[in-house]
């Protein structure tokens, strides 16, 4: 996740942050065990634990710089009843629940209005910039990232052995994308055009 923690409010930014990526990554866990992998459940990650699921470089990383993230959930693939539509599901559910988050946030912002002044209000605010946020993220089809796994899997062998070269450079694509003014700010644009489409709704 990304974002400025210059407000006075960024203690609560990264609690919700965190949160949410708690809640990302036992989607993934769920969906696993639900396919019939159950990894995560012998590992204790199938779970709302935060202390199972934060990656503590990942948390201090947050407080001193605009990114953070959490452990990866690990799973078999072998062990889903049908491994190419259970990896593409279970990485999809984390993104997804972002997704759901948001809009769970942003619905009850709508039915609180005209009241939606205060702790609570400015709460799901930012759940739901968080939430959209993370999700477009997630689903950037860059290695580590969800939605690497969802191409992969989509691809035929071939290109999917060629896509998969890129793996050890993504995370330092990433780095470059997030540190590139006009790349960083086409990610923005991304997040403020999904938002800008619950507000239209």
């Amino acid at each position: 996740m990304f974002a400025q923690w210059s407000s006075p409010t960024w203690i609560l930014r990264v609690l919700l942050v965190l949160a949410s990526l708690v809640l990302h990554e036992f989607a993934h866990a769920l969906a696993a065990d639900l396919q019939g992998d159950k990894t995560a459940r012998h590992e204790g990650r199938l779970t709302l634990n935060p202390l199972v699921h934060l990656e503590w470089t990942g948390v201090i990383a947050m407080l001193i710089a605009p990114i953070g993230w959490a452990r990866p959930v690990p799973i078999q693939p072998a062990h889903f009843r049908h491994r190419r539509l259970g990896v593409i599901v279970t990485a999809a559910a984390g993104p997804c629940s972002n997704l759901v988050i948001a809009a769970a946030s942003y619905g009850v912002l709508r039915a609180m209005q005209p009241y939606t002044y205060g702790i609570l209000g400015t709460v799901l605010g930012m759940l739901f910039e968080i939430n959209i946020a993370l999700f477009v993220l997630n689903i950037i089809p860059i290695p580590p990232l969800d939605g690497s796994r969802i191409l992969y899997e989509l691809l035929p062998y071939r290109q999917a052995a060629v896509y998969s070269r890129i793996e050890p450079y993504g995370p330092w694509i990433l780095l470059f994308i997030f540190l590139v003014p006009p790349l960083n700010a086409a990610f923005s644009d991304l997040v403020y055009l999904l938002m800008s489409w619950f507000y239209g709704t």
